[in-house]
């Protein structure tokens, strides 16, 4: 009796209700899910499987979302060496105790599966997925949000879902220049007692820490996104910075004051050293500018190019169309062979970064044009078609207008690099029942320790 009247007295809070699961699959990205009373029990971490004990963190109507904390039955996909003390607290990357060799399978199948249910597996094998080399440290940039607890200062990631900084001072994922870097810029922010942004107040001076590197140079360029200008504390800051780590090649100031989730404002300003990154990229060198977008594993981007230029087969006569070009990695490859290349980019800083790696490489025959690809390409439906049109979308998709127009403009191939199965496998129906028909596709490993994946695919024109 006294037990039970125990009971009564501790808290709904106080009472961590925990679980015995069963793991029966992997959802999309990466995450295990076991059946628990007419409902689906979600656990990062817990692979097919595996039984474990997990601690209820919220029910929802059809989910119940847990936090892994004890793992009875380990499957024969986990691995045995702990890659990050972090997991459970970071939540951004869900394979990585997930055996490399059973990732790579896991993504292949991913890739599969969405074909399938778009019923495009009749004709088509989907080939083993081109591993990253390493599956460690290779992302080569890195936003990293600050946050204050008391008088210690915090760089890292948000945990999934919240606004939570997780401190992540050594993420194995991450170029370990970017972790050198964040470490020194913790201490220093903190010795000087540099104000931070707090969201809930909208005050303080430092929001995110930028870092992007170099692996082919080993330099990297550093921002320091602010919710106002400051000529004070920061530009003593960057010169400390570049003191303190003589592989900083620059760094900048960009301003966001805005209350929303959007990493970048509109104007950035050089505090101190160069105002872009050189990267070399196969046999293309790039300028990246500090807000342009690039992809962040670039030994894995370099077989992207290579793969997209070697498919092509494009000769003298040949022209291309690039579209969502960003800084031109693709049509600059390309050009390499082609007679004429058009790239086409919604941001506009992209397309002056892409005509300046034009000139850096010497390739006049590659024009960069800032618009939207669906009426960009609009503009060109009088024309002869082009020999070749390349699409690197968002995950979204291609929007069924530009769906449309390409299918009006009927070029003799199309290479399609998609970071999404799901929008891919529903654009290749609508690309298949017109006339075109899918020669080959590569899944590659861009991402990791993450259940995400890219997928080249070659498409040909039937004729008919």
């Amino acid at each position: 009796m006294k037990k039970t009247e125990k009971k009564k007295s501790i808290s709904k809070k106080q009472q961590q209700e925990t679980l015995k699961l069963t793991i029966d699959s992997l959802d999309r990205d990466g995450i295990g899910l076991a059946p628990y009373e007419n409902k689906i029990a979600v656990v990062q971490g817990a692979f097919p499987g595996e039984t474990v004990i997990a601690e209820v963190e919220h029910t929802g109507r059809t989910h119940i979302f847990t936090r892994l904390r004890r793992i009875l039955r380990n499957s024969q996909q986990r691995t045995t060496n702990v890659a990050c003390k972090l997991e459970q607290d970071c939540l951004g990357c869900p394979l990585i105790s997930m055996k490399y060799s059973d990732q790579l399978l896991f993504k292949q199948q991913r890739v599969a599966e969405a074909l399938r249910q778009q019923g495009l597996l009749e004709n088509i094998q989907v080939p083993a997925v081109l591993p990253s080399d390493p599956p460690f440290g290779y992302r080569a940039s890195a936003k990293l949000a600050f946050s204050r607890n008391r008088e210690k200062v915090f760089i890292g990631l948000y945990k999934r879902g919240t606004h939570d900084v997780i401190d992540c001072p050594e993420c194995p994922v991450h170029n370990p220049l970017i972790n050198k870097i964040a470490a020194v810029v913790r201490d220093e922010v903190q010795r000087q007692n540099i104000s931070v942004y707090n969201s809930r107040h909208q005050r303080g001076l430092l929001r995110y820490l930028i870092v992007r590197v170099s692996p082919y140079s080993g330099k990297a360029l550093v921002t320091f996104v602010c919710n106002f200008r400051d000529l004070q504390q920061l530009p003593k800051l960057a010169k400390w910075l570049m003191r303190k780590v003589p592989e900083v090649i620059g760094v900048h100031q960009n301003i966001n004051s805005s209350s929303g989730n959007v990493i970048l404002g509109e104007r950035t300003m050089k505090l101190q050293g160069l105002p872009d990154l050189i990267e070399t990229i196969g046999d293309i060198r790039l300028r990246i500018a500090p807000e342009a977008f690039f992809q962040i594993n670039t030994v894995q981007a370099a077989r992207i190019y290579a793969l997209v230029r070697q498919w092509a087969q494009l000769g003298q006569q040949d022209t291309a169309i690039d579209l969502y070009c960003g800084i031109g990695g693709i049509a600059l490859h390309l050009a390499k062979d082609a007679g004429q290349v058009e790239g086409i980019e919604s941001f506009a800083g992209a397309v002056r970064n892409a005509t300046e790696n034009s000139h850096l490489n010497d390739l006049r025959n590659c024009h960069f044009f800032a618009g939207d690809a669906a009426e960009e390409l609009q503009k060109r439906s009088g024309q002869k078609p082009p020999t070749l049109i390349t699409v690197n979308p968002p995950r979204k998709g291609c929007s069924p207008e530009l769906l449309e127009i390409l299918l009006q403009l009927q070029p003799e191939q199309m290479i399609y690099v998609s970071c999404d199965p799901d929008s891919l496998s529903r654009d290749l129906k609508t690309l298949t029942a017109n006339n075109y028909r899918i020669k080959q596709l590569q899944p590659i490993d861009m991402f990791p320790q993450t259940a995400h994946i890219e997928t080249v695919v070659q498409l040909k024109r039937t004729g008919e």
